[in-house]
């Protein structure tokens, strides 16, 4: 019995405020995975497979080292570097799935807890468009239901938005509901909110179902929802800038693992 992975229903929501206003909603559903119980999915889901294809399906190199490695050994990994206790700890992962095996998650998010189940790790794996993904790490000091951080700008994400800005994150546990929750500022004040809410419903074959009549196509449309918010942007007259940055990191999977990523050039986020 599946009893820690979930579904959340919900929307991505954007909102630029200057130089010019601009705004969008899409609706979108997640899944939480329990690192721990991926096989479990696989075994109690029909459309679901792990690391193979179906019409929903999870590879390990679509996050983490993007080599197909172990996700869990990633992120321990990280947290060591991070002078972070990973006795115990188990790890859940927020993403959207492949759908007839593509996906493009430009924010997925690992929950880390420890061995008496407080949360003390959260970290943010962003990608963009160019193949190119990465993560910002963060301690948590206190576990209350909303967590802030805060960072540097360190990842080329839009092609419309400078490097020199801070992001101000704010995000609820992953229980009832979900809210990731993202304020940019430039050098002056704030440029743009992003976020992502859900509500959360029980992950059987039931509400997969449900969920995949409801969103057939939804991994080609958050591509193509970005390059048609990105036309927006350009049409009002927004400035482009060119990717000054090239991040070392591993490129989108290629072959069977991810074919349709290759025609991506460029990233609204």
């Amino acid at each position: 019995m599946i009893k820690s992975s979930c579904i959340y229903n919900g929307h991505v929501i954007h909102k630029r405020f200057k130089p010019k206003k601009h705004f969008f909603k899409y609706k979108v559903f997640s899944l939480l995975i329990d690192l721990s119980e991926i096989h479990l999915l696989e075994k109690e889901l029909t459309l679901f497979s792990y690391n193979k294809f179906n019409i929903l399906s999870f590879y390990n190199i679509d996050h983490g080292p993007r080599d197909g490695s172990s996700l869990v050994k990633w992120v321990k990994e990280n947290m060591i570097k991070n002078n972070i206790n990973t006795e115990g700890i188990s790890i859940k992962l927020l993403c959207y799935p492949r759908i007839w095996g593509y996906v493009f998650n430009p924010l997925s998010v690992f929950f880390v807890y420890d061995k008496n189940s407080n949360l003390i790790t959260i970290l943010y794996e962003v990608k963009n468009t160019f193949g190119e993904q990465h993560t910002y790490i963060f301690k948590l000091q206190k576990t209350d239901q909303l967590i802030e951080h805060t960072c540097k700008k360190k990842f080329h994400v839009s092609p419309f938005i400078e490097m020199d800005c801070t992001y101000f994150f704010k995000i609820t546990k992953p229980e009832e509901k979900i809210l990731v929750y993202i304020d940019q500022y430039d050098n002056e004040d704030k440029l743009l909110v992003a976020l992502q809410e859900g509500v959360k419903v029980n992950l059987n074959n039931k509400n997969l179902i449900k969920n995949y009549f409801f969103h057939p196509l939804m991994s080609f449309k958050i591509i193509l929802a970005i390059h048609f918010e990105a036309f927006r942007l350009w049409f009002k007259g927004i400035k482009h800038i060119k990717k000054k940055i090239k991040t070392a990191n591993k490129k989108l999977a290629k072959g069977p693992a991810n074919k349709t990523a290759d025609f991506c050039k460029s990233v609204l986020l």
